[in-house]
Order: C-alpha cells, then sequence, then structure tokens
C-alpha cells in the first residue's frame, strides 16, 4: 500500500506473518496479510443475512471487514489498511464475531 496522506498510515502495528498465525481465533486463517474465514450456509439468503449482522456487528465497533457473499458461503476478510497488514485490532474483530456466533448456537 503506498503512502497516503490522507490516512494516518502506521506500518508499525502490522503483524508478522507468524503472530497472526499463532494468535488467529479458532477457524480463522492468514493469507496475503489478511485474516479471513468462509461461513457456510445452506442457502444464498441466509447468507446475506448473515452479511448484514457482520456488518451491524463491525458498525457498533468501529472497524469493518470486506464481506463477500458467495452462493453457499460469505467469506469475511479482516485487514487494517492504514497500517498495511493485520493488527492486533483484526485479530480482536475475528475473535468477537466468534463470540457473536457462539452466543447464535443452540444449546
Amino acid at each position: 500500500m503506498a503512502y497516503d496522506p490522507r490516512i494516518s498510515y502506521d506500518p508499525t502495528r502490522k503483524l508478522t506473518d507468524g503472530d497472526v498465525l499463532s494468535s488467529k481465533p479458532d477457524g480463522w486463517w492468514g493469507d496475503a496479510g489478511k485474516l479471513y474465514r468462509d461461513f457456510p450456509f445452506p442457502n444464498f439468503m441466509d447468507g446475506v443475512n448473515f452479511a448484514v449482522r457482520v456488518a451491524q456487528h463491525a458498525e457498533e465497533r468501529g472497524h469493518h471487514p470486506d464481506i463477500h457473499i458467495h452462493y453457499h458461503y460469505v467469506r469475511v476478510n479482516y485487514y487494517t489498511h492504514d497500517a498495511g497488514g493485520v493488527t492486533q485490532l483484526d485479530l480482536d474483530a475475528a475473535q468477537a464475531l466468534n463470540d457473536l456466533l457462539a452466543g447464535d448456537a443452540p444449546a
């Protein structure tokens, strides 16, 4: 990522690949400087509804992932643009999304 004076670019916050791999929450993977997870769904609309919930959750946290809706799954990518890679903020957001989903699981 090139320096853009309109944002507070701070690459010192970027974690190493080793840090990301050792600290990533369950179900998440690191790839090309991003933290991502695929969430499967039985149909397209269930995936769309999930993506809306992820967006609402991100808005509340003030940290927004890239959300890719496919026919039977949704991929969520966390990446801190102003650091040029994965930061602790991304790891925390991914864990918070896991926690949100765990709250949905039937007891």
